[in-house]
């Protein structure tokens, strides 16, 4: 495995390049430049937003023994269970059942209100309102501000790719037409209005065609390899405009073509051959030359948007503008003409200078690489090496992408188990791992029980698994805390983990069970699967090769509600929450109705924090405090104030994972809401039951092709929903 971690945090740079020839007509020179680099951006430095949140406890709720008793429980009338269920809820302690086609969470509060039974509030509540905020902030910023501003920014480049056909000869003319052709499939996608001029028609068209018919793989007519066409479906929260839909597009255009560094020759490697390799090349050298020129507003349109999405995901896992203008300045000078760019001394150093440089660490699928056994991690590598170049606005480096991309073929090879797993897949060569896990991800985390099942069902029996895993186990534990929490992102992740460790002594009864360690990790699945829907435009997808009472005696008083006590996590989530809007606030692009509904969300979480700690330490909770538990059906919607009704659902969807054998993706769908029943000790000492809601959540195969809308899935879960994961039988009664 290769050691690329450093990379995950990479830096932005100002620069300026001041281009000293006229724009127009031609000139036998063909132009000079000069680049003058000023140093890193300090946007580079996101996880400065993050500060720590403490919540230490020494937990010490009464204990009860399992299996309980209905007799046992105070209020047995609150819980409407059939006799399965209410067998699961006394042997576990908890149960969670469906709750119909239920879309809001809020709503089994609401209920529960209604007809006054205590409530249990779920760290699903929370987790789901922390995407509604992450998701609606960064569609509002891509509706008012980013759009607009690439569009801008493609009519510049544009314009300025134009101009450079007029004024350049011979080869460069040749790099400068094919800009043109590239910014023009960027700006018809973005607008849907642009008009290719003759020279590009012909590649423009057929460029475009593919994008619509969305097929999969097939030869780019421009850049020459194989290109990923399915990708280009708009999903997410981006079907929700015809402008959200463009942006979507446009943004996939410009975050998956790679103008690539290596050309295939008798003795390299490559995807294309050694001439479009060159010019390639030169088109993204041209590229970095505009986008900082001096005066210029490219380079502060593209730093905008970089810098704010880097903070929402992560830093691009290809090259940059910024790593071409670098290199050109080592290799020509400060100043150069640019037809000694365009020499073969300078061309040979330039790519030499580069091929030093960081290649990407996920394969995207560019190229459409395939492999032959034995299968290695070398593979791997070569393929990382093949793809290297640049992408204008590169997907991002995500960390559950990079676990996938090692634990699977070819750096996981053939399959030693029996039977059909959920990851096996069938290559040319036999089974391989051609899928992978949500599991994966959280067995990464340290959550043994994610690996426990992933043994059981077979999907462990790969040669190479558990050495990937072990390593990138070692990985990620020796991260501290500050490199934890590097963008929202890995924060978010950061959070879940909390979620799947095993609860201790001196916590609920009901929290010390395997089966509860599965229900926190169906939790922390949707709950990444929603991180996953958010982030789909930016995020690099990894590829593979009740009773009344006799009359005269007084009723006891009715049990009070509860907070499902899991302090650390609230306190990581707490974090989040507030680096989410110290963080946006401090770039200027959340708005006030936006940080409003953060401030709103760090108060719940704050306050939840709080109780839990109480909780657990068989503290009797405040008046003010039972009433904030009852009250935070209203707390919750006034938190996602102004949000319209399709982004409160829970029902979606994405794509995490292509694998290249079956022409299949691996898709992670949050379902509808299901509520949890559990038993909870009360500091008078009686044990009550009390219900809240809870996210669910599917994992399965589909044709790449054919990926995954939100409304798409909708209708799938009316009409022939997936089958839940075998392992939730632990804990789920339909």
């Amino acid at each position: 495995m290769r050691d690329g971690l450093a990379m995950w945090l990479a830096p932005m740079y100002v620069l300026t390049i001041v281009l000293l020839s006229g724009c127009q007509g031609r000139s036998e020179s063909q132009g000079s430049a000069t680049i003058d680099l000023q140093g890193k951006n300090p946007k580079g430095l996101l996880g400065d937003y993050y500060k720590p949140v403490e919540a230490k406890v020494e937990a010490k709720a009464p204990p009860y023994r399992l299996p309980l008793k209905k007799s046992d429980l105070c209020n047995p009338q609150h819980a409407s269970l059939d006799d399965a269920a209410w067998a699961a809820l006394l042997a576990n302690g908890f149960v969670v059942v469906p709750y119909g086609r239920t879309e809001d969470i809020v709503s089994i509060y609401e209920h529960r209100r209604e007809d006054d039974k205590p409530i249990f509030v779920t760290t699903d509540t929370v987790l789901h309102l922390y995407h509604i905020q992450f998701d609606e902030t960064l569609k509002s910023i891509e509706e008012r501000d980013f759009h607009p501003r690439m569009v801008q920014f493609s009519e510049a480049m544009l314009k300025a790719s134009q101009q450079d056909c007029g004024r350049l000869q011979g080869e460069l003319k040749e790099v400068a037409r094919r800009n043109v052709a590239y910014f023009t499939v960027g700006l018809d996608l973005l607008t849907g209005e642009t008009q290719a001029s003759s020279e590009v028609r012909k590649e423009v068209g057929a460029e475009l065609k593919l994008i619509e018919e969305h097929g999969g793989f097939d030869a780019s007519p421009l850049f020459g390899y194989q290109e990923d066409y399915s990708q280009y479906v708009p999903r997410g929260h981006y079907t929700r405009s015809e402008l959200l839909k463009r942006y979507f597009k446009g943004l996939m255009w410009y975050g998956r073509i790679s103008m690539l560094l290596k050309g295939k020759t008798a003795q390299t490697s490559g995807l294309i051959d050694e001439k479009n390799a060159r010019i390639q090349t030169l088109q993204a050298c041209l590229i970095a030359a505009h986008l900082y020129a001096p005066g210029s507003k490219l380079a502060e349109d593209w730093n905008r948007i970089y810098g704010v999405t880097a903070f929402y995901v992560g830093a691009a896992d290809d090259l940059t503008p910024y790593e071409y203008a670098e290199a050109t300045k080592k290799v020509c000078g400060a100043s150069f003409e640019w037809s000694k760019l365009a020499s073969d001394e300078t061309i040979h150093a330039l790519r030499s200078e580069l091929a030093t440089y960081r290649s990407p660490e996920i394969y995207g699928g560019t190229g459409n690489i395939q492999v032959l056994p034995p299968f290695t991690p070398e593979q791997l590598d070569k393929a990382l090496e093949d793809t290297k170049g640049m992408r204008l606005m590169g997907q991002r480096f995500i960390p559950d992408s990079y676990m996938f991309q090692q634990l699977c073929i070819p750096a996981v090879q053939g399959f030693t188990g029996t039977g059909t797993p959920f990851t096996l897949s069938q290559g040319p060569g036999g089974p391989v791992r051609g899928f992978v896990r949500g599991l994966d991800v959280m067995a990464v985390m340290g959550s043994e029980r994610a690996l426990a099942i992933l043994k059981e069902e077979g999907d462990t029996a790969y040669a190479g698994y558990d050495d990937q895993l072990g390593k990138l186990r070692k990985q990620f534990a020796a991260f501290t805390p500050q490199e934890s929490n590097r963008n929202l992102y890995w924060s978010w992740l950061y959070a879940l983990q909390a979620l799947v460790q095993p609860c201790g002594k001196g916590y609920p009864s009901f929290m010390q069970t395997e089966a509860w360690q599965d229900r926190s990790l169906w939790a922390a699945l949707a709950s990444w699967s929603e991180l996953r829907h958010d982030t789909i435009l930016y995020a690099k997808q990894s590829y593979a090769l009740a009773g009344a009472a006799p009359p005269g005696v007084q009723p006891p008083p009715p049990p009070p509600s509860y907070v499902e006590p899991a302090p650390e996590f609230y306190a990581r989530l707490l974090a989040l929450a507030r680096m989410t809007r110290s963080g946006l606030t401090a770039m200027d692009v959340l708005d006030e109705q936006g940080q409003q509904r953060l401030t709103d969300l760090e108060e719940i979480i704050s306050k939840l924090l709080s109780i839990s700690l109480q909780e657990l330490r068989n503290e009797k909770l405040s008046e003010e405090d039972y009433g904030y538990i009852n009250s935070i059906a209203h707390r919750l919607e006034a938190a996602v104030l102004g949000v319209e009704e399709l982004g409160l659902k829970t029902t979606v969807v994405a794509d995490v994972h292509t694998d290249g054998n079956s022409q299949q993706c691996l898709e992670e769908g949050v379902g509808y809401v299901h509520a949890l029943y559990a038993c909870y000790p009360v500091p008078d000492g009686r044990i009550a039951v009390a219900a809240g809601p809870v996210l669910s959540q599917y994992e399965f195969k589909q044709p790449m092709a054919n990926r995954l809308t939100d409304e798409a899935w909708r209708e799938r879960l009316q009409t022939q929903p997936p089958k839940e994961a075998a392992w939730t039988a632990s804990f789920v009664v339909k």
